[in-house]
Formats: C-alpha cells, structure tokens, sequence
C-alpha cells in the first residue's frame, strides 16, 4: 500500500511553525509588539512626545506652516500622526501602539533576514532577542519615529539582499528600490546612513559590477526623490543646536545606553557581539554585514560630531538595534555550540541551551523594561500628574502660570495643551497665541516679568487665586506672583513639578 499521508506521521508544532516562515514572522512580530504594547500608557508624555502629539493635532495648513520653520525632518511621521489620532485620540496609549506595532514589524524582519543569514533557529533567537532589546522596547513605547526606523532599516536590507540573490535586473525594481530608500529618510533623515550599510553589503558579498550600477542608479534616484528633505533639514540644522551643549555622544551612552540600557546588559550583549564577530565560522559574509549595520552609521556620526558639527544623539541611531539583536544571536549560537558541542545528538540540548540563554538574556533586559513602563519613565517627566493635579483643585475662573524658565521640551506649559480637559475654566494669563496659530512648536506667551507690571497686572485684578507651576526647585514665577499681593496657600508636589495655590482677598 502507498503511503499517502507520509508527511502527516511526521508533523509536530514545531516543524508546522519553521516550515511556513511567513506565519513564524508573523507570530514573532505579534509578541514583540505586545511586549512593547504593555506598560506603555503608564508613563506621562514628555517634551519630544508634545512635539509629536501637538504636530499631530493642528490642521494639515497649520502642520505645514509649522514644518516649514521648523522639525521638517519629522514631517512624514507627524503627518501619519496626523490622521492617526483622528481615528484613537491623544491619550497615550493610542498615540504609543503605532511604535509597538513597528517594533513588531522590526521583529519579524529580524526573523527574515536573520533565517537567510544565519538560519532559521537564528532567526527566531534574534526577533526574540530583539524584542526584550532596552532600546526596542524603549522606543515601542515613545511617540517618536525611532521605532519605525527600526522597521525601515531591517526591512530595506532584506530587500537589498533580495535583490542581490537574484542578480535583479529589471530597472523598475531598483527604481522601486530606491524610492523606498528615500521614502526612509522623509520618515528620519539618518535612515539615509543605511546607504553606507548598502554599499558595504554589495563590497561583502564581491557583487559583479552590474549590480553595483543598478545600486548606484537606484541610490541616486533615491537622493533625487530625498533631495527635499535633505535641503530642509540643512536649512532648519539649527534646531539641533541643543546638541552642542555636550554631554551627548559619552563612552556609556554610546556603549550602554544607545541600545542595552544599563551596564550589566551591556556587557552581556557586547560579549555575545564580540563572539559573533570573532568566534563564529561559516557565517562571514552575514556577520561581516550586519557588524557593518551596526557600526558603520555610529562611526560617522561621531566623527562628524566631533570634527564638524554636533549630530549625536542615542536615539537618532535606533535603527542600528535590530543589528545588535541579530548579532547577540549568532553569538548565543555560537556559546551554545561551544558548550553542547554539534551533531544530530546534540541538536535537543542545543534548542534548551538557547532558550536558557534566551532567558537570561530576557531576565537582563527585565530592570529596563519596568523602568521604562513607570509614571515618571520619560525623563521624569509629570505632565499627565501635573494636569492631575491642577484638575482634582482649581476651580472655574482661578488664573494659572507656567514656569518658563526652562527649556522649552521640559516646560509644565506642555501640560496644558496635551491635556486641555484638566485645565478647563482656567484663565491661561500668560498666553499670547496658541500653538495651533503659530508657525512654531510651542505656544506663544507673554513673560511674566512683563505680565506682572503695570498695566497688563490688570489680568489678575479679576483673580482670587492663582496657580503657578514650577519645574524643580524654581520659585521665581511664585515671587513675582506674591509681589502683586498674594500668598502661598498650598504647596502640592508632584515630581519634578510643584504646583503652588497662591490666594488674595478681592476688594
């Protein structure tokens, strides 16, 4: 008799899942956006976030007055945003789970281009890997692009590899190609680093010259297509002047922070990343491609920061962690190899050894990932308890005053216009003109050395109590409010704000 049903005897869950990749991208990029997911309302929104969340809410005339003064560079994803929170609101949980979906879709490209580098086990190891990864589930969880540059870098170089493999030669897929490639750097203006990872990857894997002139066509079709943004954001280089305060591109940020948190990680992940660089054999021309994804974008950025002008920042290079994921997982491999030995006997203790690793590496990563998912993970920002706050004491027509001495991403002013609901009924003395009407970021507002003199002290005459919010130990705003004849009568801390309740009898 003939079997009919050969491969039936033989099924098991696991060789169901490895032998459809695509349904094992899809449940791998599924559980890593569900790991970002969680937690990610707890945190307050904080200044990089108002940018975004504030962007998002202007009308499309308002949003491209803004983007041609300022933060062009974050226009394709502010425009996403845009009719984004027509559909889930401001709050934050809604604005966040766009990040965490495209951490998944990073997570499910790990998978892909690590199955085609390094096999499918690999595979799986580096999305899981990257899905516990500080900065993955860091960036899952912030209302910024960063986690969708994480998506776009993976995904770009599985295409490239693609249509290297295949020796393409049609010119409407590298044209296809290119315009990806400068659809990426309209969604974050570092993406275009990814060019240089390119070109290594074609130099790695010796590609013949045809292919090199069909990458070079594409890639100046893709600066063409960008040239844009490119101008803009040269234009607009001021708003990064922030930078050259210094204290930015340091050994531990570089080292530590940039993708693994905190040191302890970090030495984990830089010991699993340097056996896979020096340890692993077989694998040269996928290791030797993704070392060049995870150190060619930094390199130049750091050269430029220190030889030219300031451009480091940890979060501009989130696109390198899907890399250091894939790497981290070699490496893994490769101890586990090291320890278990190879062969078909060894093939069961070697699936327990990586998933121990898997799991020490997860237990690592733990401290990060509540960290991030507290009240006050953004930088200690309260905006959200702020708002709180002034909602559950003020009443209908008492005045407010925001401490503006600060820089403007970490001013409690942000407070008010993210969460407009709290402050209904106040009287807001201090605004000039509202965000929505300005060409610029933020509100504009009257200093209140100048609100507090005469005449315009006339704004109070109608107040019996006044709120004022200080940003850490500042008190300024409070002095000049009592010079106009009111006290303290609470002090109401929150965490890096006070909210102080200053009271005077009215005549």
């Amino acid at each position: 008799m003939v079997d009919v049903l050969p491969d039936a005897a033989r099924w098991t869950p696991r060789a169901a899942f490895r032998a459809n990749p695509g349904r094992t991208a899809a449940v791998l990029g599924a559980g890593a956006a569900l790991i970002s997911f969680i937690g990610s309302g707890n945190p307050s929104y904080w200044g990089d976030e108002a940018a975004s969340v504030l962007s998002a809410s202007r009308s499309l005339t308002s949003l491209f007055g803004m983007l041609g003064q300022i933060d062009a560079v974050h226009g394709a994803y502010y425009l996403f945003l845009h009719f984004w929170v027509q559909l889930a609101g401001t709050g934050e949980w809604a604005v966040r789970a766009p990040s965490a979906v495209a951490v998944g879709f990073a997570a499910a490209g790990c998978y892909v281009l690590g199955r085609r580098l390094f096999g499918a086990t690999t595979g799986i190891v580096a999305a899981v890997l990257f899905a516990v990864l500080p900065q993955a589930t860091h960036m899952g969880a912030e209302a910024r692009s960063y986690a969708f540059t994480m998506a776009a870098a993976v995904w770009l170089l599985v295409w490239l590899l693609r249509l290297l493999r295949r020796g393409e030669a049609r010119r409407r897929v590298w044209a296809l190609y290119g315009v990806a490639t400068a659809a990426s750097i309209y969604l974050f203006l570092y993406l275009g680093l990814m060019l240089l990872v390119a070109a290594a990857t074609l130099l790695i894997l010796r590609a013949p010259r045809s292919l090199w002139r069909r990458w070079a066509w594409s890639t100046l079709l893709a600066l063409l297509v960008a040239s844009p943004i490119l101008v803009a954001a040269m234009l607009q280089r001021s708003q990064i002047s922030f930078l050259a305060q210094g204290g930015y591109a340091t050994p531990e940020t570089v080292l530590v922070t940039q993708w693994f948190g905190w040191p302890v990680f970090a030495i984990v992940a830089w010991a699993l990343i340097g056996i896979a660089v020096f340890g692993s054999r077989g694998r040269r021309p996928g290791v030797l491609i993704v070392t060049a994804w995870l150190v060619l974008p930094t390199t130049l950025v750091l050269l430029v920061n220190a030889f030219a002008l300031p451009v480091y920042n940890m979060r501009y290079l989130s696109f390198g962690a899907p890399a250091a994921a894939l790497l981290m997982a070699v490496g893994l491999r490769v101890v586990v190899g090291w320890m278990l030995g190879a062969g078909p006997a060894a093939a069961r203790r070697t699936r327990l050894g990586l998933l121990a690793g898997v799991l020490i590496v997860a237990a690592l990563a733990a401290p990060s990932y509540l960290q991030q998912r507290g009240p006050y993970a953004k930088n200690g920002s309260d905006l959200r308890q702020t708002a709180e706050v002034i909602a559950q004491h003020a009443q209908r027509g008492d005045a407010i005053v925001f401490d503006e001495s600060v820089r403007p991403s970490q001013k409690p002013r942000l407070a008010i216009d993210l969460y407009p609901t709290h402050f209904a009924g106040l009287d807001d003395v201090a605004l000039v003109t509202p965000y929505p009407e300005t060409p610029r970021l933020w509100d504009a507002v009257q200093p209140l050395s100048a609100l507090t003199l005469s005449p315009q002290a006339a704004r109070f005459d109608a107040h019996g109590t006044v709120w004022v919010v200080e940003r850490g130990s500042h008190r300024a705003d409070v002095t000049a409010i009592e010079a106009l004849g009111y006290h303290v009568a609470t002090v109401l801390p929150v965490h890096t704000s006070t909210v102080f309740e200053l009271t005077k009898e009215l005549p």
